[in-house]
């Protein structure tokens, strides 16, 4: 990953006088205009333990209108989705016919935040749930962006992820890149291209597709 890494993140020091408060700040102001993204990502998942990475590849859509909603679409190396409407999270593997359903309960909130973290999130919020440290700026791609490390304030959540980094495009509040790190030295880099804001999003956009054969499945 550091390599690969390097190619596209090129580090810059922070403009003068830019702070956290004002990237935050910025962050407020485009998150008052967003209503919905779709992207192209992949996500790389790195395992210590067999020093591999696992990639997917899909698309993904997000919609803050009267309520929180997320689709994605893996693509490869096998067809998955994954859609989080009315504070349930589905997970649908076509290959074997069945959906895993979440019922996110009181913990909606915070399920809520973490799907779309990076994706219309106010900047201010941020501070409610993690301690954020910005890094600067660096161009990612071609974009811009604030670097924005977040340390979870819950032990619950940092039980799962020690910290995670944001490359944030200010402008747009979309994320270009993420890492999550999880305790140890594993961690999830998702990338985020074909960004498109606000663009009229298909109605079944959020709605799965599956067949008379599929079984749905609820983990106690």
């Amino acid at each position: 990953m550091s390599v690969t890494f390097a190619m596209c993140a090129i580090a810059q020091s922070a403009p003068a006088g830019e702070t956290l408060d004002s990237v935050l700040t910025q962050m407020d102001k485009a998150a008052a205009n967003f209503k919905s993204a779709q992207a192209d990502f992949e996500w790389d998942q790195y395992q210590k333990i067999v020093n591999d990475t696992d990639v997917q590849k899909g698309h993904v859509a997000f919609q803050h209108e009267k309520e929180t909603q997320m689709a994605a679409e893996i693509t490869e190396p096998d067809h998955k989705y994954l859609v989080f409407v009315n504070g349930k999270l589905s997970f649908y593997q076509p290959k074997i016919e069945q959906v895993t359903e979440y019922d996110a309960g009181k913990n909606r909130a915070e399920v809520e935040s973490f799907l779309v973290l990076g994706f219309g999130s106010r900047g201010h919020d941020l501070a409610k749930q993690f301690t954020v440290k910005y890094l600067g700026r660096e161009t990612v791609d071609g974009v811009k962006t604030a670097k924005l490390e977040l340390t979870p304030l819950a032990a619950k959540v940092k039980s799962m992820f020690s910290k995670i980094v944001l490359w944030i495009d200010t402008d747009r509040d979309v994320s270009i890149q993420q890492q999550a790190f999880e305790p140890g030295e594993d961690y999830r880099l998702a990338k985020y291209s074909n960004i498109k804001l606000n663009a009229p999003l298909p109605p079944d956009t959020f709605k799965l597709k599956t067949t008379s054969k599929t079984k749905v499945v609820h983990p106690q």
